[in-house]
């Protein structure tokens, strides 16, 4: 098997791989997928707290947008395997899907595992090699073919290479960056990796006390210079260190790469984003003079959570147990600036290895978006997260490393058979 000259050599078993090797199987290439786990899709199957978020319902357009500069580059593949082909290829397989909040798509079963055991049986009908065990720590190039080495000493012979070994997020998954050490060998740059999808520390101390806490329809706006970023509406979860939860992982990529800048940014958390301040204003002395004889701590909770509540209230210096008719106009307007923008400082965000996605990576500049091939190195495809950017959390990034990977693999196929015939 090793020994052997194939058509299509593929390293990577997650998302990008599977489908690339899928793809080029199917169309009568040659191919082999090296995987340096005991198993494919490691990573997939904690995605989506072990759910696996397939894709999302988002028309290809919208999607594209959520990979911001990105998205012009991945327009091509979003495009020739949209979302929609992405369901139809699983549901032809017998997996039914079903779509969730905010078009969020999940495998009916309700596990990730269902994903990868029809990528697995997908790739075994085609006639695909899967080289289990197998990590490839370099790729030289000679006159007749890519030559792949392996860690043991083994070596891969084959006529084109898609690497779409991944990023180095989750490493325990196999992400620990080798394809960029390989891409990096064979000429190409690799722009600086940084964690997307991660949760944020802040500058406060007392942040710990609230850890648990968890926030419901919030928004954030995180501010820099006269500059904001401004979340959507949803959930937010204080730590022990800062914030994490969907809205914090979805800012996490820029806010990252503003705090090289900035060396820490402005937080605010907009506990009621469905009034203005002008109507809060109202309702809360509404509330104190029809509730005059209640603890202000206790009205106060159907705004916020409990702890969350006393902190507010510790940080303004007013007194819990103050009842709500004795609250001064300063007070309640104190108050109001808390609801609609408690105050924290993002000071940087977890380590790489804690992010669900990394960001930077091969220069999307030498890389033909039409093909994912190599412009310096012919014959050389990349897929899936190695390629510079990321998206925001709702099937987005998988999306992203099916697309790349479909390309890569159908690309290198037609380039591979042409040459044959």
């Amino acid at each position: 098997m090793i020994g052997d000259l194939y058509d299509i050599a593929v390293i990577g078993g997650g998302a990008a791989g599977c489908m690339a090797a899928i793809c080029a199987s199917g169309a009568g290439a040659r191919v082999i997928l090296a995987e340096r786990n005991a198993a494919i899709g490691k990573k997939i199957l904690i995605t989506g707290n072990g759910r696996c978020n397939v894709t999302n319902t988002l028309p290809a357009e919208d999607m594209l947008e959520k990979f911001g500069s990105a998205g012009q580059f991945l327009r091509s593949a979003l495009f020739s395997f949209s979302n929609e082909d992405l369901m139809e290829f699983f549901k032809a397989k017998g997996l039914e899907l079903k779509e969730e909040e905010k078009g969020c798509v999940f495998p009916s079963t309700g596990k990730a595992r269902s994903v990868t055991r029809i990528l697995e049986a997908s790739l075994k009908e085609n006639g695909a090699t899967i080289a289990y065990d197998t990590r490839v720590t370099a790729v030289e190039r000679n006159d007749k073919c890519f030559v792949l080495i392996t860690e043991n000493g083994a070596r891969i012979l084959s006529k084109k290479v898609i690497l779409a070994s991944g990023g180095v997020s989750y490493p325990d998954t196999g992400s620990t960056g080798d394809g960029f050490e390989i891409a990096g060998c064979l000429g190409h740059t690799i722009l600086p990796l940084r964690p997307a999808l991660v949760p944020l520390t802040v500058k406060e101390s007392w942040i710990s006390e609230l850890q648990g806490v968890g926030l419901t329809n919030v928004r954030l706006v995180c501010r820099y210079g006269k500059k904001k970023i401004i979340s959507d509406v949803g959930d937010v979860m204080l730590t022990h260190f800062g914030i994490s939860g969907p809205l914090a992982l979805d800012i996490s990529g820029e806010a990252v790469s503003l705090i090289e800048q900035y060396k820490e940014l402005a937080l605010e958390i907009d506990l009621v984003p469905d009034r203005r301040r002008e109507e809060l204003e109202v309702d809360l002395l509404n509330m104190f003079c029809s509730k005059g004889g209640a603890q202000l701590k206790t009205l106060m909770q159907e705004m916020a959570p409990k702890r969350l509540v006393s902190m507010i209230l510790a940080l303004l210096k007013i007194d819990q147990n103050k009842l709500a008719n004795q609250v001064m106009k300063k007070e309640r307007e104190a108050i109001v600036g808390m609801l609609k923008g408690f105050p924290l400082t993002v000071a940087g965000s977890l380590e790489i290895a804690s992010a669900m996605v990394t960001a930077g990576g091969i220069s999307r500049k030498e890389i033909d978006p039409r093909t994912m091939m190599s412009r310096i190195v012919p014959g050389l495809y990349f897929a899936g997260e190695i390629i510079e950017g990321a998206a925001k959390s709702g099937g987005y990034n998988l999306q992203q490393a099916f697309s790349t990977g479909y390309v890569a693999g159908d690309n290198a196929a037609k380039g591979t058979l042409k040459d044959i015939s």
